[in-house]
């Protein structure tokens, strides 16, 4: 069986999925964050922070950073809810919150083993949930996105930032082709290891398009849920409110 076809086989079955996952990012988690700024040439930051005025977090909001990696939407909510608020950083990946909760900020928040599936909170708990790149590694999407719906109180917010697929089908294409090569040859400069960073293309094609997303948060409950295609839509912000 081809690296692909491997990748592939996982992503179909949603209890594979999650464990594959969990292990892949549990062998990249040292050089997450370095590989991040070499594949987005810096531009992720930027996206983030425009992620972070879209939530439009205020002192004394709780906050979940889910699928939270080495949590830097955590931290900078914690910058921003200041000492009244609180933040939680959700991930699956142990190793990934270690390196987070080691960052300058990162004792602020409190760090927690989490399946998006069933999170282990009450309803109503939070006013706002962001996720970075984390909606398509979701075994189940729709499952996941009720399940945040239930977290957060009347008048939050979902923001999350992931890939995207291009409206227009010959660059949506070459964009899966380009990202086909990049994360190979990425994977394999950074982490001896080509499969690590494939996952992304493979995931990516797998994962509901912007329009399909959108109709996905509002299916579970969200009202007013909208994107911001960004590189002609290679990435992409979503944001959906509970009323």
């Amino acid at each position: 069986m081809s690296l692909k076809h491997r990748i592939q086989d996982h992503l179909e079955r949603p209890f594979d999925k999650r464990r594959y996952v969990r292990d892949l990012f549990g062998r990249i988690a040292h050089r997450y964050d370095l590989t991040n700024d070499v594949m987005s040439l810096g531009l992720h930051r930027r996206w983030k922070r425009r992620l972070m005025d879209l939530a439009e977090i205020r002192p004394g909001h709780a906050v979940l950073d889910l699928a939270a990696g080495t949590g830097d939407l955590a931290i900078e909510a914690g910058r921003r809810v200041g000492a009244e608020g609180h933040v939680v950083a959700a991930d699956l990946t142990p190793e990934m919150m270690e390196v987070g909760a080691a960052r300058p900020g990162g004792e602020s928040v409190r760090w927690l083993a989490a399946d998006a599936l069933e999170l282990p909170f009450a309803s109503g708990s939070f006013d706002r949930v962001v996720i970075g790149y984390g909606l398509r590694n979701f075994p189940d999407l729709e499952r996941s996105l009720a399940e945040i719906h239930r977290c957060l109180r009347p008048g939050g917010r979902l923001v999350s930032l992931d890939f995207g697929k291009p409206e227009a089908a010959l660059l949506r294409e070459l964009y899966l082709r380009y990202l086909d090569l990049s994360t190979a040859v990425v994977g394999w400069a950074l982490h001896r290891d080509p499969e690590a960073y494939l996952y992304i293309p493979e995931s990516l094609r797998a994962y509901p398009s912007q329009p399909e997303v959108a109709e996905l948060m509002h299916r579970v409950g969200f009202e007013r849920c909208v994107w911001v295609d960004l590189l002609l839509g290679a990435m992409a912000l979503h944001v959906a409110d509970r009323t």
